[in-house]
């Protein structure tokens, strides 16, 4: 990745997309036409997000997306926005959304690319009658099925190790593109008075150790023991290191993790285990836990499905759930003893 230190704050996406082209060998720039197709979607999507209540896009779709969750009207424009500049961008071979059951085919006037993406066109979308940030999340994978054939779902169901790219947008007070291409990580302010994303937070690092936790506290009762042990270990004292831990939890996953990224701190969303809706918890592989868990290792933090590493999840069909620990690599170290047994 190009140079991102302080001297080339504002510098605009586009410019740094383009660095970082020809700093690699080989490059054709079907990557980086990629990116920028997405970021005009989420230019798009910002542009809708910030009128929204002006005009009739607010609300309840009256649809149930394959999650079993019911759309809102900007779910949908989200949705048909990403798909649109994805396809046009003549560089895909597939698409696969959290709101659509099945792998999206490039429509056939488009040319047919070597990559495919899974997103998230507007990840908490339930808070968006009450102006409570949301966002997109995206995720990129190389088919590896031949070019001379239809993508194949072996291409879809790629572990997260094998991503070439991930990144997040933030709707909200102002809007920020986070992203990383497998070396480093960092993050751009849309200007509106130009229409340009600036890079504002160049090489983020997350903090060894955070003084936050993010979890729905409301599920405490379906919880494993360990989580429920780690939980009321933070609440009474992380007295070892003398830090006293403060609860934050939006309830929008894009927003929990940044403020935890550039903050420090832990972000879970457990198993459910008494729960029937979210036996393996609610987030999903694909679209949401692998992209974050590529990003946050870019910046030095660790994801877990308590288990196993995140990213070395075999995935085995595309909407797979499940639970997600993230976030500062010793507060999620110390979970960890506790799922272990080697904490009490």
């Amino acid at each position: 990745m190009a140079d991102s230190s302080q001297e080339n704050i504002g510098i605009t996406i586009s410019n740094h997309l383009l660095l970082n082209q020809q700093l690699s060998t080989g490059a054709t720039g079907s990557y980086t036409r990629l990116l920028q197709a997405l970021v005009l979607a989420c230019k798009i999507i910002q542009r809708d997000v910030a009128k929204a209540g002006l005009v009739d896009v607010l609300g309840r779709a009256g649809t149930i997306n394959v999650q079993g969750e019911e759309v809102q009207k900007l779910d949908e424009l989200a949705n048909t926005t990403v798909k649109r500049r994805l396809s046009a961008s003549g560089e895909c071979c597939g698409l696969i959304s959290e709101e659509e059951a099945d792998i999206i085919e490039i429509p056939r006037q488009y040319p047919q690319g070597n990559y495919l993406v899974h997103f998230d066109p507007l990840d908490g979308s339930s808070n968006i009658d009450a102006n409570v940030s949301i966002g997109t999340i995206f995720s990129i994978y190389r088919r590896i099925t031949p070019a001379t054939n239809d993508m194949d779902l072996q291409d879809a169901l790629q572990r997260g190790v094998e991503q070439v790219g991930a990144g997040y947008v933030i709707y909200g007070s102002s809007c920020i593109l986070v992203f990383s291409t497998g070396q480093g990580v960092n993050g751009f302010t849309l200007d509106p008075s130009i229409g340009e994303f600036l890079l504002s937070h160049p090489n983020i690092k997350t903090p060894a150790r955070g003084k936050i936790y993010s979890i729905n506290e409301g599920n405490y009762s379906y919880w494993d023991e360990p989580t429920k042990k780690y939980i009321d270990y933070l609440k009474n004292g992380y007295a070892e290191h003398k830090t006293n831990y403060t609860a934050r939890y939006v309830g929008s996953l894009v927003a929990d993790f940044h403020r935890n990224l550039l903050y420090g701190g832990i972000f879970l969303y457990p198993a459910d285990l008494k729960d029937p809706k979210k036996p393996h918890g609610k987030l999903r592989l694909m679209c949401e836990a692998n992209p974050l868990a590529y990003i946050v290792e870019q910046a030095g933090g660790l994801a877990t499905s308590g288990r196993e590493r995140i990213m070395e999840v075999e995935p085995r069909y595309i909407h797979q759930r499940t639970p997600l620990i993230i976030g500062s690599p010793e507060d999620v170290r110390l979970y960890q003893e506790f799922v272990e047994g080697r904490r009490s």
